[in-house]
């Protein structure tokens, strides 16, 4: 019995891709809709997104496959949902992060940071949590983590060492002088007062406790690095994928929405939260691994300062390791302050940008997009060589010259690509096309419209406990994908503005923060080991509530007047929503 069991489970991702199609196959035989065929589509991909019996990559190509046959839509028009504008600024996005991560600028950035914070416990702790977050605002929230936890590891290593016989001889650590002035300062308490003196701790004791402290301190820096990876993501557009899934979303469900969400305007959305987000959590992990004797965590408290100086060390010797800046160093660093730039003036809302001024069409508007940013900077690097022009001799071989390689190569691009993103952007654009098409979208409007009755500020709250709860087991850009197209419609439905219901779903789905399995960066932090799974769940299960508090204050404070939350938008009007005009004042009005 016991063998067939474990057959059974070994094999478990081939029954349930041969089965889980032929268990829903009633819903499109007996309700032969559209509506149905679509829904059959979702709720299969959805399951299959959720066990991951077949690759998340693979699974977004579904559409192509099951829209055509079912008659929802022609192949051609699926294919063109898989490579948008969004998907343009990923690549573009990406390939910019993989030049600043193939010449160490990030790993300068860090450490440089590092040095100026310092090593005390606290700041130490603070002091990881701002540069990985910084870091993972631009480049991938794993390659951060990645790249921190190692030094991470070999600061703590030095600051848990155990004294060596050089510190004993130079006088920093001597154990018979320090029993000495101990056994002095016994008798003279005997003496005076024999009753009320405690026992001291004996050095076994004194060891374990040590050892405990060390621990809960690794543990905190671990976590700390892990979960400021996923905080730092929702700051920009290309944080986290989650982030351009909406904007693809919108873009798609709303095609005249007017580039409402845009890099400049999702900063000053998400930058704030952020912030917050981080601190408080930097608040709480001190809280739960150093304790509440702050002036210990910061430092301040009589205790020796050489493992503090050894850590300093380590970091200032990675840091000297990586030589002076050079030529490529400062060229892609040029061009990311350049991209940053462009994105902020494109279009920013609050006064004409470049695009308007340089790129407009008939209306106005920008012709360039984010997008289009993104690949401009990116081809540059192609093209920019990563030594001051000029020949240089190819080594081994003195009498052939050699030029040197661009600041980007299409093989690092080749390498290190996530294309699977890529490919699961376009699935998801895929199967909202696909609902509106079929008119599922309307059809579950028209069921959702009794939501009408409930505060809009409940329904956002309820949103984000429900999605921070469900990215722990999901990947969190399949639990936008298939959420986003239902809150949209449900927006439609009740009357509220898409955003107000759309955006804490987004940020809420980078809650990943308790289990190793939710996201790459708390895996790569559990892979370190010293971690437990009820270690991670206790301090994720209070940052999920913290982020969830931290979302519902963004979206119901400074994001109303940003995207003018508190009125029903006209690019939003469908056939189901003609009365939906009047001024949509509850939204503020029931908004704490």
């Amino acid at each position: 019995m016991a063998t067939c069991w474990q057959g059974l489970w070994a094999y478990r991702f081939y029954l349930i891709v041969f089965f889980l199609p032929i268990f829903l196959l009633p819903l499109p035989i007996l309700v032969p809709t559209k509506e149905a065929c679509c829904a059959y589509t979702i709720i299969l991909m959805a399951l299959l997104w959720c066990t991951e019996a077949l690759p998340l990559a693979i699974t977004a190509f579904l559409p192509v496959i099951m829209f055509p046959m079912m008659g929802i839509m022609t192949a051609s028009t699926v294919s063109l949902e898989y490579l948008k504008d969004t998907n343009i600024l990923f690549i573009g996005g990406m390939m910019v992060a993989l030049a600043v991560e193939t010449w160490n600028l990030h790993k300068r950035i860090a450490l440089r940071v590092l040095l100026i914070i310092g090593v005390r416990p606290a700041l130490l702790i603070l002091g990881f949590m701002l540069v990985t977050a910084f870091l993972s605002m631009w480049i991938s929230n794993t390659a951060t983590t990645a790249m921190m936890l190692p030094i991470a590891h070999a600061v703590l290593e030095q600051l848990h060492k155990m004294p060596t016989d050089r510190d004993v001889e130079e006088g920093r650590h001597n154990p018979a002088f320090e029993l000495q002035e101990q056994k002095e300062e016994t008798n003279l308490d005997e003496k005076d007062n024999k009753q009320d003196c405690p026992a001291l701790p004996t050095p076994s004791e004194s060891k374990t406790q040590q050892n405990k402290e060390q621990l809960r301190f690794s543990q905190g820096l671990s976590l700390c690095v892990c979960y400021s990876a996923s905080i730092g993501g929702i700051a920009t557009l290309t944080g986290t994928t989650p982030n351009l899934v909406l904007q693809g979303q919108v873009n798609s469900i709303f095609p005249r929405n007017g580039n409402v969400v845009n890099f400049a305007s999702w900063f000053g959305f998400a930058f704030p939260a952020m912030i917050i987000l981080l601190l408080l959590s930097w608040v709480w992990l001190q809280i739960l691994f150093l304790g509440f004797d702050f002036r210990k965590n910061f430092g301040l408290g009589e205790q020796s300062k050489n493992q503090e100086r050894a850590a300093f060390e380590v970091i200032r010797r990675e840091h000297k390791l990586l030589g002076p800046i050079n030529f490529a160093e400062k060229a892609v660093t040029f061009l990311f302050v350049l991209l940053v730039v462009l994105w902020f003036t494109r279009e920013p809302g609050f006064f004409t940008g470049w695009g308007n001024l340089a790129f407009s069409d008939e209306n106005g508007k920008s012709m360039t997009s984010d997008g289009t940013v993104a690949i401009l900077i990116a081809v540059i690097m192609f093209i920019v060589p990563s030594k001051i022009p000029g020949l240089t001799q190819k080594p081994g071989n003195p009498g052939k010259l050699k030029a040197p390689p661009a600041l980007l190569t299409w093989d690092i691009v080749k390498k290190k690509m996530p294309w699977n993103i890529v490919i699961l952007l376009g699935g998801g654009f895929a199967l909202a096309k696909g609902s509106e098409e079929s008119g599922l979208s309307k059809w579950l409007g028209d069921k959702l419209t009794p939501l009408e009755s409930v505060p809009p500020a409940a329904i956002a709250f309820i949103i984000c406990l429900l999605i921070a709860v469900f990215t722990e087991c999901t990947s969190n850009v399949a639990t936008t994908t298939l959420f986003l197209p239902i809150l949209a419609s449900m927006s439609q439905a009740i009357c509220i503005h898409p955003l107000y219901v759309m955006l804490p779903c987004t940020l809420a789905s980078s809650l990943a923060f308790m289990l190793p399995v939710a996201t790459p960066p708390n895996a790569i932090a559990f892979s370190f080991g010293g971690l437990r799974v009820t270690d991670m769940a206790r301090a994720g299960f209070m940052l999920n509530i913290i982020g969830v508090l931290v979302i519902t204050l963004a979206i119901n404070s400074w994001s109303i007047p940003m995207f003018d939350l508190h009125s029903f938008p006209s690019w939003a009007q469908s056939n189901t929503t003609g009365l939906c005009g009047v001024s949509q004042a509850n939204v503020t009005t029931s908004s704490p």
